[in-house]
């Protein structure tokens, strides 16, 4: 499974494949919101850009689904590495700063220090899917028999 790395709170948590990262965050208690977007967020739904995160570490674009077309509406002025929680699902393990916007002390320094610590790829979506598949075969597989017997 893949690991969100939430540098800010010092914490790594566990998600399935195609997880919407706002989800995740707030089922960890992962605080995501300032106090504007604790009292104004639009609940997930792209329209208010309260829930922005801010992906860390050399591939900033492959851990997560593609920019929607309501990011690059929203972001187009925020850097590139920026994302809307509510509308990136994780496909692979990825390290994140929560609230960019918002100052944090030795920002560079925790950035680096969780770069440093192995960050496992995880199971990606695909390889999830094949796994199901392959399950569901040797399920499908072990009824025929016992359906060839019933009918006997």
């Amino acid at each position: 499974m893949p690991i969100v790395r939430f540098v800010r709170e010092g914490r790594d948590v566990d998600c399935l494949p195609g997880a919407i990262l706002r989800d995740v965050a707030l089922a960890a208690g992962v605080e995501l919101y300032g106090l504007k977007g604790k009292l104004g967020n639009c609940g997930g739904c792209g329209q208010c850009s309260t829930c922005f995160i801010e992906v860390v570490g050399p591939s900033r674009s492959l851990p997560l689904t593609p920019h929607t077309e309501t990011e690059c509406k929203l972001l187009r002025r925020r850097p590139q590495a920026w994302r809307l929680a509510c509308q990136a699902m994780v496909e692979q393990s990825v390290a994140v700063v929560t609230r960019p916007q918002t100052a944090l002390k030795e920002r560079d320094a925790l950035v680096d220090e969780a770069l440093a610590r192995e960050l496992p790829a995880g199971t990606t979506r695909a390889a999830l899917e094949l796994a199901r598949a392959a399950e569901q075969e040797a399920l499908a597989a072990a009824e025929a028999p016992q359906a060839d017997q019933q009918t006997e």
